[in-house]
């Protein structure tokens, strides 16, 4: 599988199938691999992949610090996953591309729409992440890993990340940068010297400026309410999904459509039949 380095940072990608470009930004929170699109959660049994192949060159890939991509110790923002998915454009050669984020990877589609709106047909959000109760979860995640690094240490951490296959967001101890300490051993010894001091003022502050609202995180509403890109909005119905978010895009997005479908009802055979709809309504 190609590795291409984006903004200095490798990034594991993909493309499957023929035809227009579907830039897929992957479902999983801080483990947003390109492979969540056919194992994880939902996504398992939606199919998406397959279903778009025969229409869509998808272009899925491993967000930085997830799966294959590497990682730098610094703050984490919603533009440094914009960089990278604009980068990943670039190396393709594509000028401007259709748009899927899952979960939180549709606040990383809603940041590339305002951001870069030229580069964007349309974008599909399905399922957003976000609600109060997701925002709480994100920061006491936080707060576990920067407790375990004041008592043990970031070296403690760098052996903890490789002793397990955990990511941050099933054992909240081994951090953000758990993928790279695997994967690369340069990274892991950087990462284990890095001062304790700046490394709990950048945790910190990647978390209040990634979580700082109730509801989807990333790009201001008063953005959101210029972006002409069309949107289809899809909604989840759970903690970390809440249906609260997917209104809350509909409210700032002038230009949408509200897939108002219950989750029981998003199946293999409506939803990739529904987001094959839309995208062909917005070709150009």
């Amino acid at each position: 599988m190609p590795v291409v380095v984006l903004d200095g940072i490798a990034t594991r990608y993909e493309t499957v199938g023929a035809g227009p470009p579907l830039l897929m930004f992957s479902p999983g929170g801080f483990d947003s691999t390109l492979d969540n699109w056919s194992g994880f959660g939902r996504y398992r049994d939606l199919g998406f992949l397959d279903a778009f192949a025969a229409d869509y060159t998808c272009v899925v890939f491993d967000r930085r610090e997830s799966g294959r991509s590497g990682g730098r110790v610094e703050r984490l923002e919603w533009p440094a996953y914009t960089r990278q998915a604009l980068g990943l454009l670039d190396h393709l050669g594509i000028d401007a591309a259709h748009t899927m984020g899952g979960c939180v990877g549709c606040s990383s589609a809603a940041a590339l729409a305002v951001a870069a709106p030229e580069r964007v047909r349309s974008m599909v959000l399905f399922s957003p992440a976000g609600g109060p109760r997701y925002r709480m979860a994100q920061h006491r995640r936080f707060v576990r890993h920067l407790a375990y690094v004041a008592e043990h240490g970031l070296p403690a951490v760098v052996g903890l990340a490789r002793s397990t296959t955990a990511g941050f967001s099933a054992d909240p101890r081994v951090g953000p940068w758990a993928a790279p300490l695997r994967s690369d051993e340069t990274f892991a010894k950087a990462y284990a010297a890095f001062d304790p001091a700046r490394y709990d003022l950048l945790v910190t502050a990647s978390v209040r400026g990634l979580f700082d609202r109730d509801t989807v995180p990333g790009v201001e509403p008063e953005d959101l309410m210029t972006c002409d890109v069309p949107a289809l909005i899809v909604p989840g119905q759970d903690s970390s999904h809440a249906p609260s978010a997917a209104r809350y895009l509909q409210e700032c997005l002038p230009v949408h459509e509200y897939w108002d479908v219950p989750v029981a009802e998003q199946t293999a055979n409506t939803a990739p039949a529904r987001v094959l709809e839309f995208l062909r309504g917005h070709e150009r």
